[in-house]
């Protein structure tokens, strides 16, 4: 199992596990997190954007030119943002952390 934690807006920190294989936005959904993924990994919208903690940001995949393309609409974007519908879990990246921007909204929950 993959540990990831996720930080809040509110600084809580929420901790899950997922099985390698698995893309950090489903893993972030079934924590609870609000991250929407409208376009279900398409790279057509940034609803799934996190904020990777900087000291594991190098030591994932780099982004593709597409998902930098994304980044660029995305709300509350930093340098070390990324889609998490791009983040597939290896075990290398077993104790991840990311943030959830504070301008996440799931609007499946209203």
């Amino acid at each position: 199992m993959v540990k990831v934690t996720f930080v809040t807006p509110h600084g809580g920190r929420v901790f899950a596990q997922a099985e390698p294989g698995e893309e950090l936005l489903h893993t972030a959904q079934a924590a609870g997190m609000p991250l929407e993924g409208t376009c279900e990994g398409q790279m057509a919208c940034s609803t799934c954007h996190v904020v990777v903690r900087p000291d594991w940001f190098d030591k994932l995949p780099p982004a593709s030119e597409d998902e930098e393309d994304m980044l660029d609409l995305a709300a509350g974007v930093a340098r070390t943002s990324r889609l998490s519908c791009q983040i597939v879990l290896t075990a290398e990246m077993d104790g991840l952390e990311v943030r959830i921007p504070a301008e996440s909204h799931d609007m499946r929950r209203l």
